[in-house]
Order: C-alpha cells, then structure tokens, then sequence
C-alpha cells in the first residue's frame, strides 16, 4: 500500500471488481455435491478484496491482461462481454500463465481455504492451526533410507 491510500480505498473500479470475481468463480465454481461455496461467493470475496487492497498491482494488471485479451479476441472490453466470451476470455488468460494470474490463484486459494464452511467440508475444524495445532498422520520413514544409505553428497565449506 502505498502512502497515499487508506484502509478504506479500493484500487479496484466496479467492472474490475465484477471482472475479478468471474475470474475466482470460474477458478473455484460452487459444489452442491461437496456443499461448498463459490470463490466468487460474497463472503470469500470481500476476504479476496481486503488481500487485493493490500497487493493491488499484480491483481491490476492481471485485470488490464483480461481486458486486453477481451478487446483483441472478442471485440470490446471484458465487462461488455457476454457469458460464452468471458468465459473464453478467462480460458485464454488462465492458459497464459502470468506473475499476474499466479498471484491471483494464490490470493484467491487463502482466502478460500480460510473460510469456515470450506474448512468443514474438508472435514477439518474450522480454527486456527495454533495453539491446538492438528494431528499429522506419521509417514513411512523407511523411504528414506536410500538416502541415508547415499551418505554424505556435499563437500565441508
């Protein structure tokens, strides 16, 4: 955040709100078969935005990306678009594999995985990690035994 923003400022205008939740809703879609909400779910998403607020730039840009892709392939900008295009527009920007999109999956995967409703669809108690901390089923540690058995691989600095 730079020094001229406050809390409240949104670096995102109302089409890049609307093109952003496309976006996560096409990324994680509602399940009724799991009973899970949609990233683009109003909840997660204002968790999405609150994140955005504070890293604007790749989610921007991304969003700029979007329109790009839109004006060339289809004609106008995204928000003018009708469901069939923006769906082939954020098909054409998931296959890109930009800094911009990955920083859009990570947001968009925190703050999904946050919410409680998630988290108890995963059959996973909806709280923190600390101070209870969670049971970690123990590995098979025998795999690591040609390892060991390598021996030593790195030289003494």
């Amino acid at each position: 955040m730079s020094d001229n923003t406050i809390a409240t400022d949104n670096p995102l205008n109302a089409n890049q709100e609307s093109a952003l939740a496309a976006i996560v809703g096409a990324m994680i879609p509602a399940s009724e078969e799991y009973a899970v909400p949609s990233a683009a779910d109003p909840t997660i998403f204002a968790d999405i935005l609150t994140l955005v607020k504070r890293h604007p730039e790749p989610v921007v840009e991304g969003l700029a990306a979007l329109d790009d892709i839109a004006e060339s392939r289809h004609g106008g900008p995204f928000s003018a678009l009708g469901d069939e295009d923006k769906a082939a527009a954020i098909a054409t920007f998931s296959q890109s594999g930009s800094q911009h999109l990955r920083a859009i999956v990570s947001m968009t995967a925190q703050c999904y995985y946050r919410d409680d409703r998630v988290m108890a669809s995963l059959g996973m108690e909806p709280r923190p990690p600390f101070p209870k901390g969670f049971e970690v089923e123990q590995g098979d540690l025998s795999l690591l035994d040609p390892v060991r058995a390598r021996g030593r691989i790195w030289r003494e600095a």
